[in-house]
């Protein structure tokens, strides 16, 4: 546990670092590469259990997952600095973009049943680059979005000190 907790910390040293150095904001960065490093073993687990015939599994393990994040990964350290550390405190969510990347979690997750449905509940070479493509368009929207491209939507703030 100890170690896992270093090199989650590393990671997100080394990314923040990365980020700030080529002036990408951490919202891009976190939507992009730490998404993309912490969820190389679900995919692995997903795509071991496909190879056993349990695509229900990886489905199930792709949502399941994405629930545990949100609910446990932001509800646990959110009580823990508002309850434990600082009480009575607050975090501040700085980023605007967190409406459209809700949204867009939920969209996805209805898109996923009815692409599916539509498919004949079955995971197949089509479907899988359906939804490659859906990924990259939320992530390029996304991306655009926190980047101010559609317009002074996410203006900087004043930093904190925290």
């Amino acid at each position: 546990m100890i170690w896992i907790s270093f090199y989650s910390y590393f990671m997100v040293w080394m990314i923040t670092i990365i980020g700030a150095t080529l002036g990408i904001p951490d919202t891009v960065m976190g939507l992009t590469f730490v998404a993309a490093g912490v969820s190389v073993p679900d995919a692995l687990s997903s795509i071991a259990v496909i190879k056993e015939g349990y695509g229900d599994m990886a489905v199930s393990n792709a949502i399941g997952s994405n629930v545990f994040d949100i609910l446990i990964c932001l509800g646990l350290p959110w009580f823990i600095q508002t309850a434990i550390i600082k009480p009575g405190s607050h975090v501040n969510v700085i980023s605007k973009g967190l409406a459209y990347s809700t949204l867009s979690l939920l969209s996805t997750v209805l898109f996923l049943l009815v692409a599916t449905h539509l498919n004949g509940w079955k995971l197949d070479k089509r479907l899988g680059v359906v939804l490659m493509v859906w990924y990259l368009v939320f992530i390029t929207v996304a991306s655009l979005y926190e980047l101010n491209v559609f317009g002074q939507l996410n203006p900087p703030e004043c930093p904190s000190n925290y």
